[in-house]
């Protein structure tokens, strides 16, 4: 039986309740892709003035994220911050990912998280608290979710008119059928992840198959 949760502030409620005075909702986007940054969000949510149909960034149009994250720009305080393409690489995409919540938290300066996903990232500048699925059943993580993937998804559009023939305008850098041939055909690009399979494997061979 599928569970359909419905994202409210009772996780914000009892935070305050314990004694945070700034909660903040965290969410990162961009672990799947071969290239360009992973990023996150981090939201802090006045609770009069919280946005009609937050809720998770990937059951959303795109349309819809632009229109929410416009409405959030206006009514709450936001920070997105990124890890590196180096930064993966040399980290590992979890640590890279953790790294971007923990700049993204700390440029709020929150007393308390609450963090998308099952593991608290290591250096966190407060305390904090990881919910599974937090993206649909936490407001202020849902927010951080739509902020994370409209800023990430501008920035590979962005990547993408320096890089043209990858399709990232289109596919944010995930591994589509059309990416993986450009891969192939016009080569790997600075902003390529050298760590992932793909990418590596094309470099490894490229390494032995030249003279």
């Amino acid at each position: 039986m599928t569970i359909v949760y419905v994202p409210d502030f009772s996780h914000e409620h009892t935070a305050q309740s314990e004694g945070a005075g700034f909660v903040v909702g965290v969410d990162e986007v961009g672990r799947g892709p071969l290239c360009g940054p992973v990023t996150a969000a981090a939201v802090r949510l006045d609770p009069a003035r919280i946005p009609a149909g937050l809720g998770d960034s990937k059951t959303l149009t795109a349309a819809r994220r632009e229109s929410l994250f416009a409405e959030l720009q206006q009514v709450a305080l936001i920070a997105v911050a990124h890890a590196s393409v180096e930064e993966i690489d040399a980290l590992n995409i979890l640590r890279a990912s953790h790294l971007a919540m923990e700049r993204a938290v700390a440029a709020l300066g929150a007393d308390y998280a609450l963090i998308d996903g099952n593991l608290l990232p290591r250096n966190l500048s407060c305390r904090g608290l990881a919910i599974i699925k937090g993206d649909a059943r936490c407001l202020s993580i849902a927010a951080a979710s739509i902020c994370a993937k409209v800023s990430r998804d501008r920035l590979m559009v962005d990547l993408a008119q320096q890089y043209p023939g990858y399709g990232w305008e289109l596919n944010a850098g995930y591994p589509t059928k059309a990416h993986l041939s450009a891969l192939l055909n016009l080569g790997v690009t600075p902003v390529h992840r050298r760590s992932f399979k793909p990418v590596h494997n094309i470099l490894y061979q490229e390494k032995y198959i030249t003279p």
